[in-house]
């Protein structure tokens, strides 16, 4: 099996996993990743996970332009094409539709590193974008969320949802657990009034740890 079919297979995987973990209903969900030649693969737009065949796979070039596939890219392909390219650290992006995720998107600010599975996996505080643009206006959404996107692997997109980083996609998968469960406990916090903040020489600490040296030591 050639490394571009075994990566389309882990794509269409992913999507069946999302689903069967509640993160995303429908089609409601998106996937890319960076390929070893720099092109970017990515899922197709309105294709039913179920039915969904390696084949439906688009790969696009850093700049969006159609490299290979039949079928027309997601919808929200300028995202994750704006977030590649200004984030060189990040070879899989995951954009779900997650219940509590879905919930903080449309709070009015950031959710804090609360956890140190936030500080770890995450990096730090989970922005949120300054701005509500609909999905529909594809471009002006890819342009938001870019000027949003900081160091850490989430983000909120306002009234929206959330999309999860990682430099696999195995790990943006962990990341799209951790970031609905700490949405779900944030929540949580909002409720009861009261929280503490892990101090940031920590947050740097946490990740510095996980990126270096977590099952070395």
């Amino acid at each position: 099996m050639s490394k571009d079919y075994e990566l389309r297979c882990q794509i269409i995987d992913t999507c069946r996993w999302l689903r069967q973990q509640g993160l995303v209903f429908g089609t409601w969900g998106n996937i890319s990743v960076r390929m070893e030649d720099g092109n970017i693969m990515i899922t197709p737009s309105k294709v039913d996970y179920d039915q969904m065949v390696p084949e439906d796979m688009v790969v696009l070039s850093p700049d969006g332009e159609v490299v290979s596939g039949h079928r027309l890219s997601t919808s929200e392909r300028e995202i994750h094409l704006g977030v590649m390219r200004k984030r060189p650290d990040i070879n899989a992006i995951i954009h779900m539709h997650s219940t509590y995720a879905m919930a903080c998107a449309a709070r009015n600010e950031a959710i804090p590193p609360f956890s140190e599975e936030i500080c770890q996996l995450i990096g730090g505080e989970i922005p949120l974008t300054h701005t509500f643009v609909p999905s529909a206006d594809h471009k002006e959404l890819g342009r938001v969320t870019v000027e949003s996107v900081t160091e850490a692997n989430a983000i909120l997109l306002r009234n929206h949802g959330p999309m999860c980083f990682g430099r696999t996609l195995e790990e943006a998968k962990v990341t799209c657990q951790v970031l609905e469960k700490s949405c779900k406990i944030f929540m949580h916090l909002r409720a009861a009034g009261e929280y503490s903040v892990v101090p940031e020489e920590h947050v740097v600490g946490g990740r510095d740890y996980f990126l270096h040296s977590y099952g070395k030591t």
